[in-house]
């Protein structure tokens, strides 16, 4: 461990140290940095996210409708680690939706849809002129508000950076730009140096560091001279030149090199007294200090094979990709793939409509013969290149096959929070295993899981503290109860009058039951005296007394109607009348047996008997049948009845079901006659069938029908004597 004065002394001796692993890709970079910074032209539409960094979003402060200038502000930072975003020219809200989002994923999320009005009006600059004078508070809150956000692909807000809790011996501006293709760093160090050495003195007067280190990778010699012209009078800012290696501008990497220190596990650079920021983001901050303008364009390189006019443009946030490939003159091949970002640490662009944010650098179409897409994944053939080319000392191997298992203890105490998704991995992979994806993936899945156990257990916390406060509660009840009682024992054994007003509330309950028992004996006494017969039976065998009573009624009816179907074999001539029961009354009469011919017409008249005797039979079926399910259906209704209602439906069962009792009785001993006289049916009919079950036109109707049989009787009985 190197002592404070040695590492100034190392780092101003120039000596550089290596990092382990490395690859030494095409670099391509001179595809777009041989010409100067163009500026894009306006976007009809601009897609603002809410969110374009490492944090949280802010509040929306716009509504559709507005009308708002350049570098207005739409949000408002929440607590903790937010920044706002602002307007990137003047136009219209036209809505605030659900856009697709600058990430691997395009995964939608909220974004204001802005039209631009063509004109580019901007807000007033907010400057701080005597910014040298000013405490870093307000530098702190000035940076926050303008929205300046890390410009090197991680968006981490830039005034948690340059509020550092710990003392700061060493600066480091990161001006390496390692990936192949992209050079928005380099042109801007090229054409901005004087600005760019602005901002960082604004960074040393918050810092404090001994020392200001800016390191370039020796591919970029025109920006190397550049940086150097302007740094001669700033005696605390060095220039350091690092051989070019790729991934050699990751933060723990560069810090590794330029002073042989490894940030530990789980640790930042503030732990050991170093802050780096990106160059990008040094000019970020004097347009945000010195000018008073907000974050709302950026350098953006459009290269690739694919691109006619390769070049680096201003781009304002917000741009969809689609005006910027049209503005350098995409020629799509066949299957043409988009990215953004780099080679190696880019992304897919799902979507042309995707917007530039804060963290984007590059957009790249490349040609499938000089960066070829990746093939079918095959097996691992444990090579161990992966791990020989990891720059993190990572064993990305075991890293996979945890990941696909998807045991998240295991990911974690192999260090894949410690993988920076270089992407060396994957490039030197024989078996073309997309390794990086698998590992971004794994480290989504272990984040949602934390913050679920995070809210699993403060979901668990509340609840034992819900089943705590309720034993409190249930305790402190039942001591009141106690108490309480014990008050009442000791009241009673004092005051004898209270003793007596119970003794009385005892007696009142006990006379009125013997009232209700009264009341009840009456009610017994009124129907034993009115002749009822009382029905000892179960609510049981009443249904089931009910049940055989319409089971005889049915099977008389069966009989009737055989015994008008079983011709006459007494009979010496052709016709065969059938004998004739009246189901009606319960009598059965039969014709006697007779050797004399019968003519039609008496044959006929027989049957319309016995079909008149077939209808009051129903009548009384009908009559019956009532009172013996009364009982039943008293029974099954959910409505109350008293117990005098439930008594009187029994008793009327009992009579339905004697009154069938006694016409069976009148079937089996009636004797037989001579004749079918309707004499001997309509009596019976009018001894069984209860008026209380017919109205009075039924009787009437009744009697009509027995005056006719009386009448067709007589007139049969004599044409028979007259024969």
């Amino acid at each position: 461990m190197h002592s404070e004065l040695s590492l100034i002394e190392q780092m101003r001796s120039g000596k550089l140290w290596d990092i382990p692993g490395g690859i030494h890709p095409p670099e391509r970079k001179s595809l777009s940095n041989t010409s100067p910074i163009d500026i894009a032209p306006l976007s009809p539409i601009y897609y603002v996210p809410i969110k374009q960094h490492i944090g949280n979003e802010g509040d929306l402060i716009v509504s559709v409708g507005d009308r708002v200038l350049a570098g207005q502000p739409l949000t408002n930072p929440k607590e903790g680690l937010s920044l706002p975003v602002h307007a990137p020219t003047s136009g219209l809200i036209k809505d605030i939706i659900l856009h697709v989002s600058a990430h691997p994923s395009g995964k939608p999320e909220t974004t204001v849809v802005l039209e631009s009005d063509g004109e580019n009006i901007a807000i007033a600059n907010q400057p701080i002129p005597d910014w040298q004078n000013k405490p870093n508070s307000e530098l702190i809150a000035h940076l926050k508000s303008m929205g300046i956000a890390g410009l090197g692909g991680a968006g981490f807000p830039t005034y948690i950076k340059a509020n550092p809790t710990k003392n700061v011996e060493l600066l480091i501006i990161n001006a390496v730009e390692c990936e192949p293709y992209i050079t928005a760093d380099d042109v801007l160090m090229r054409h901005y140096a004087q600005e760019i050495i602005q901002g960082i003195e604004v960074l040393q007067h918050m810092v404090k560091p001994e020392l200001v280190v800016i390191a370039i990778e020796d591919n970029k010699p025109e920006a190397i001279s550049a940086i150097e012209k302007v740094i001669v009078d700033h005696k605390h800012i060095e220039v350091r030149v690092v051989p070019t290696k790729y991934p050699s501008g990751g933060e723990k990497q560069l810090i590794q090199i330029l002073t042989g220190l490894e940030v530990p596990n789980q640790s930042i650079p503030a732990d050991i007294g170093i802050v780096m920021q990106n160059i990008g983001t040094c000019f970020a901050i004097k347009k945000a200090v010195i000018d008073g303008e907000a974050l709302i364009e950026r350098v953006v390189t459009i290269t690739g094979e694919s691109i006619s006019r390769p070049q680096n443009l201003w781009v304002k946030l917000g741009a969809p990709i689609s005006d910027l490939l049209t503005h350098c003159g995409l020629v799509p091949e066949q299957d043409q793939r988009l990215i953004m970002g780099g080679p190696m640490m880019g992304f897919n662009i799902m979507d042309i409509m995707m917007p530039v944010v804060k963290s984007t650098n590059c957009i790249l179409a490349p040609s499938e013969y000089l960066l070829p897409s990746r093939g079918v994944e095959q097996a691992c053939i444990r090579c161990s290149l992966c791990a020989d080319a990891c720059p993190v000392n990572l064993l990305p191997q075991q890293l996979l096959w945890f990941s696909k298992a998807k045991d998240h203890d295991k990911l974690e105490e192999y260090n894949l929070a410690d993988c920076i998704e270089c992407g060396v991995c994957s490039y030197v992979c024989p078996s073309q295993i997309p390794l990086v994806q698998y590992y971004r993936t794994s480290k989504v899945e272990i984040k949602q899981a934390k913050e679920d156990k995070i809210k699993s257990d403060k979901a668990k916390e509340r609840f034992e503290a819900r089943q705590e406060r309720l034993e409190r509660d249930k305790q402190a009840r039942l001591q009141r109860h106690k108490e309480s009682a014990e008050k009442r024992k000791k009241a009673l054994e004092k005051d004898n009058s209270a003793k007596d007003k119970i003794a009385a509330a005892l007696a009142r309950a006990k006379a009125k039951k013997n009232e209700l028992a009264g009341t009840t004996a009456e009610v017994e006494n009124k129907t034993s005296e009115a002749n009822i017969p009382e029905v000892k039976t179960t609510d049981t065998q009443d249904r089931v007394a009910a049940a055989i009573a319409r089971a005889k009624a049915k099977k008389q009816q069966a009989a009737l109607n055989s015994d008008e179907t079983k011709p006459d074999k007494t009979r010496t001539d052709d016709t065969k009348p059938k004998d004739i029961k009246a189901k009606g009354t319960e009598v059965v009469e039969e014709k006697v047996q007779t050797t004399e011919p019968v003519s039609a017409e008496q044959a006929k008249k027989d049957k319309v008997a016995a079909a008149i005797a077939r209808a009051k039979a129903k009548k009384l079926k009908e009559a019956v049948e009532p009172a013996v399910s009364n009982v039943e259906e008293k029974e099954q209704t959910s409505d109350p009845v008293s117990a005098e209602q439930v008594k009187k439906d029994k008793v009327a069962a009992a009579i339905a079901r004697a009154k069938a009792k006694k016409l069976k009785e009148t079937n089996e001993t009636e004797p037989k006659t001579d004749n079918t006289s309707s004499e001997s049916i309509v009596p019976p009919v009018s001894e069984q069938m209860s008026t209380d079950s017919k109205t009075p036109e039924q009787i009437k109707k009744d009697k009509v029908a027995a005056a006719i049989a009386r009448a067709k009787a007589k007139k049969q009985k004599d044409q028979g004597e007259q024969k």
